[in-house]
């Protein structure tokens, strides 16, 4: 199989985000909040949206199964308080939900959760719990900086995020560390949030000790794990500066990198200083790169052909595809044997 353990809804029906306009109206006029059953969106609605997007685009480009989550510039922690941000994940996981149960051979959820700046990250388990024993989540996505590019949480090590910590190890489920939309002009949103966030979630766990703590957690660092792979000798270089072990035992055994990474030369790189154990295919399709690369004719987020042009043997392009997703994410193997696969 070829798992895409990076997919959001980015394609969802039009009246989703009108209902989250009129919400975030709500902020200032209690009187015009909606509220969650103020928005119907039918099946056929979600067959349209997805069949002539994600689905087209993996039936062209050969790709099986897609980890599907909530749009991540929707997520948008930092715009009003927890109450917003519940309701907003609600809605969101819901519409994922749906999409597994109407393409269960295509898509499988994982949730988002409803992070507020300055609340405690236990008060998203209530969400996490839902997703997870009715949804069939097998991941969530961890947003290392609800303040939406002003960095005002603790890092990822600091015991502030042990109570989640504490729900995906008895769930055994890993998190994508996947920050949301900037509101720091200083920070393009994809361009240069996305990527320094990769890079600094990676820094925050090199530093502590995170995962003597918790041996199983499992994080997934997307876009190829911003500039992690270009500058690998600053990192070990640094690990070892801070008295750390080698990165292969201080963070390799719980930190994984998709293939998020629009060009040749990103994937050679990456797929030549990560091990291979480490790396997990995805696109990110129909995400923050949707056009046509002018030098090949293809579209840069259709990261299977580099896979496919890369120095890897039959049995690493496998790994990447899907012997390391079903290995991280052990909740979507289960399904998987399940269904004989």
């Amino acid at each position: 199989m070829i798992i895409d353990c990076h997919g959001h809804y980015t394609t969802a029906p039009k009246a989703l985000e009108h209902w989250r306009h009129a919400q975030i109206a709500g902020i200032q006029n209690p009187a015009a909040m909606p509220r969650a059953a103020d928005l119907h969106i039918g099946d056929d609605e979600l067959r349209e949206s997805i069949e002539a997007n994600q689905l087209r685009l993996m039936r062209e480009r050969g790709s099986d199964l897609t980890i599907f989550s909530p749009r991540a510039s929707f997520m948008a922690h930092h715009i009003g308080d927890f109450q917003v941000s519940s309701t907003w994940a609600a809605i969101c996981n819901e519409l994922c939900f749906r999409v597994a149960l109407l393409f269960p051979d295509h898509f499988i959820p994982a949730a988002m959760l409803p992070q507020s700046p300055g609340v405690d990250p236990a008060s998203c388990i209530p969400e996490l719990v839902k997703c997870v024993e009715h949804y069939g989540c097998v991941a969530v996505n961890l947003n290392p900086d609800p303040s939406g590019g002003h960095w005002t949480s603790p890092p990822l090590t600091d015991r502030h995020w042990y109570p989640v910590y504490e729900k995906m190890v008895e769930y055994d489920i890993p998190a994508m560390v996947h920050v949301s939309t900037s509101c720091n002009a200083c920070f393009h949103t994809t361009g240069a949030h996305y990527l320094n966030a990769d890079t600094t979630a990676f820094m925050q766990c090199l530093a502590g000790d995170l995962f003597r703590d918790f041996p199983t957690l499992r994080f997934v660092i997307p876009h190829g794990g911003g500039a992690v792979p270009y500058h690998w000798g600053r990192f070990r270089g640094l690990a070892q500066e801070l008295k750390k072990p080698l990165l292969q035992e201080h963070l390799l055994k719980n930190i994984f990198f998709d293939t998020c990474v629009y060009h040749q030369p990103g994937v050679d790189l990456l797929t030549r200083v990560i091990p291979v154990d480490n790396i997990l295919f995805a696109s990110e399709m129909i995400g923050a790169v949707r056009g046509i690369d002018p030098e090949t004719g293809f579209h840069y987020d259709d990261t299977r052909r580099y896979i496919e042009a890369s120095v890897l043997s039959p049995a690493e392009r496998r790994q990447i595809y899907e012997g390391n997703a079903r290995r991280v994410y052990p909740r979507l193997d289960a399904v998987l044997r399940q269904r004989g696969q």
